[in-house]
């Protein structure tokens, strides 16, 4: 077998997030080469465990099973970053970015946690719950993205933490009938209960009015979270701040499509379209390249 060379594996990771996540991938290709090379490196990363999960699920694996697939990844990643990364294709170039930029392994460790997390608690009971997860699977990519990105005071991990949750919040309200086909459901029972929203009736159309609260309140909530995270930008190296501002761009429009037709989500997967993200990171290059401009302002 031949060896997986660094240039290959960094090739592997680019084709790897333009095929599958268009979302990420406008934001992070305006980011200078090494940080861009990295940030594909972390998402491919994500995307395999989040892929080994998901597979797992849809093809009926018992828990156990799937649980043993991601402890094996995890070993293959501490195999890599000690030198032994040629397990798969994108070890190489993980193993190059967490050097390069210092991210701590225990957040590559926290997203396979969180997957674990997806196979064996389905239904969220409380806020909370809900939280540590969106902390292990989406909050955990933001805070290792940090360290590519660079930053000039320590409470931008707090601020990445915030923000990397309503990522994910967006994400729950975008996936509600994707998730729900797979047997999952993440909104806390705790709300489902407050609005007397009955999950099977509400994927079948029915009780429409209390659906409707029910989303009204889950949008207020990312909302809430997503004004909290404000200043991040400010506080990471200025050649990273469009990169930021786009893909938060993105998902913010995204939730705001969602919140005009909270029913929507029901029917289908709500997404801006290329013309509209096209549009977004027109602007903020545009902005970045005028003399004397701030995107942001």
């Amino acid at each position: 077998m031949s060896e997986i060379t660094l240039e290959a594996s960094q090739q592997y990771c680019h084709e790897l997030m333009r095929s599958v996540a268009k979302n990420f991938y406008f934001g992070m290709s305006q980011l200078p080469m090494g940080k861009r090379q990295a940030m594909f490196a972390l998402y491919a990363y994500m995307r395999q465990i989040d892929d080994i999960a998901d597979d797992a699920v849809d093809a009926g694996l018992p828990v156990a099973v799937a649980g043993q697939r991601l402890e094996e990844w995890r070993g293959w990643t501490h195999a890599a970053l000690g030198g032994d990364d040629q397990r798969h294709a994108m070890l190489p170039a993980v193993r190059w970015a967490v050097g390069e930029f210092g991210i701590p392994v225990s957040l590559l460790d926290a997203a396979i946690d969180g997957q674990l997390l997806d196979l064996r608690e389905q239904h969220c009971q409380t806020f909370s719950q809900l939280r540590h997860y969106c902390y292990c699977v989406a909050s955990t990519v933001g805070i290792a993205a940090v360290y590519i990105w660079g930053y000039t005071d320590a409470r931008v991990m707090g601020l990445a933490d915030d923000r990397g949750v309503a990522f994910q919040l967006t994400n729950i309200l975008r996936d509600l009938r994707e998730d729900w086909a797979r047997g999952r459901v993440y909104l806390p029972a705790e709300d489902l209960a407050r609005f007397e929203v009955d999950m099977p009736q509400a994927m079948g159309g029915g009780e429409r009015e209390r659906f409707g609260g029910l989303m009204d309140f889950q949008i207020g909530r990312a909302r809430e979270i997503y004004e909290r995270s404000a200043g991040l930008e400010e506080l990471i190296e200025a050649d990273s701040r469009p990169t930021l501002r786009i893909m938060t761009e993105i998902y913010r429009g995204i939730l705001e499509k969602i919140a005009k037709d909270p029913a929507a989500v029901l029917r289908k997967r709500v997404t801006l379209s290329s013309l509209q993200k096209m549009r977004i990171v027109a602007r903020n290059m545009w902005l970045r390249e005028k003399p004397g401009s701030e995107v942001g302002k």
